[in-house]
């Protein structure tokens, strides 16, 4: 917000003011899936994420991602997210990633917000997975199954049971406790039977939809490339590789949703994949945007094994942010704070 007699001022958001917004699921997943589609006819424009590694033993790191979209606001609008990613926060009562995010004008570079992003961070995620899904998956699909209990298991879950009429959600986590509790949290929250699995591979097993989002330290394949039937849609999307190296042999579509950033960083579930030439232009099906936008086709037909791999684009850090200020502004929540 910007005032030439009254200074420059700008709008922080809390966690907890954001939840009290009470934005659905479904106003996340079409708010990302317009960023998707946005990106895939060229109305965008971001930089690749970086990280910064501080000296701290290798327990955790940040990611810092940059994005712009054309069709938001007036003129568009900017933003810029850091995330620390840190797996032993769950050993001090802590998210594994928190965020934050900053807003901006892009015509000025005037401030306009500063949102806690940790929400952002793991609904954008989920709803990446459930736009994947619409577009990927058989509308069909009964059996999901989801390795890992992080803030990003919740979203996954309920977005894709919003999406599908589901007959068994399959959990699995490494810790019992984790996946003993997500599961608890989800029977509560849904109709739809949760059972839990001691292993990834039980889980995964014939599943219709499978989502690999562990939080491994070392790369070992819990998700077997005989566990995808024909027909799946796969999601792994770890920060480190829990996939066999044959996996893409099967697959009929291999979806990203940014090749450049495939290619780019240290980590990723099909990071060996990048690197050996598993995965290049020529066995890359398409960008999802390239789908949502109706520029290739997704899913043709019931047999096909498809997998979607996304890295997480600041793309949609930015819609969902730009979303949540519209409805703070409009409901006056909030506390404004003197920048300038």
């Amino acid at each position: 917000m910007l005032a030439m007699t009254d200074g420059i001022w700008l709008r922080f958001l809390s966690g907890p003011e954001i939840d009290s917004l009470g934005l659905t699921r479904l106003e996340i997943v079409d708010a990302v899936e317009a960023a998707v589609r946005d990106h895939g006819e060229g109305e965008t424009s971001f930089e690749p994420r970086v990280h910064l590694m501080p000296d701290n033993g290798g327990i955790g790191h940040f990611n810092v991602l940059r994005g712009h979209l054309n069709r938001l606001g007036e003129h568009g609008i900017s933003g810029v997210k850091v995330v620390g990613d840190f797996v032993p926060n769950y050993q001090v009562g802590l998210p594994s990633e928190l965020a934050m995010a900053t807003l901006f004008d892009p015509t000025t570079g005037v401030p306009l917000a500063v949102l806690d992003a940790t929400m952002i961070t793991a609904a954008r995620t989920g709803a990446m997975t459930t736009v994947g899904a619409r577009y990927l998956a058989r509308p069909d699909s009964k059996v999901l199954a989801h390795a890992g209990a992080r803030g990003t298991a919740w979203w996954n879950v309920t977005m894709l049971d919003d999406l599908f009429d589901l007959d068994e959600i399959r959990v699995t986590s490494r810790r019992p406790e984790s996946r003993e509790k997500f599961a608890a949290d989800l029977a509560a929250e849904l109709s739809t039977p949760v059972r839990v699995f001691a292993t990834a591979e039980e889980a995964f097993d014939g599943a219709d939809v499978i989502v690999e989002a562990t939080r491994l330290m070392e790369p070992e394949p819990l998700l077997r490339t005989a566990s995808i039937r024909p027909g799946a849609f796969v999601v792994p999307y770890g920060t480190v590789s829990a996939v066999e190296l044959d996996l893409l042999d099967v697959m009929d579509k291999v979806v990203v949703d940014d090749w450049r950033e495939a290619q780019s960083g240290r980590f990723g579930s099909l990071r060996r994949h990048v690197d050996t030439g598993r995965l290049s232009p020529s066995t890359l099906y398409a960008e999802l945007g390239h789908i949502v936008s109706g520029q290739k086709p997704g899913r043709e037909s019931a047999a096909e094994r498809t997998l979607l791999w996304h890295r997480g684009l600041s793309l949609l850090d930015v819609a969902i942010a730009h979303l949540i200020l519209r409805r703070a502004e409009l409901a006056d929540v909030g506390t404004m704070l003197r920048f300038h």
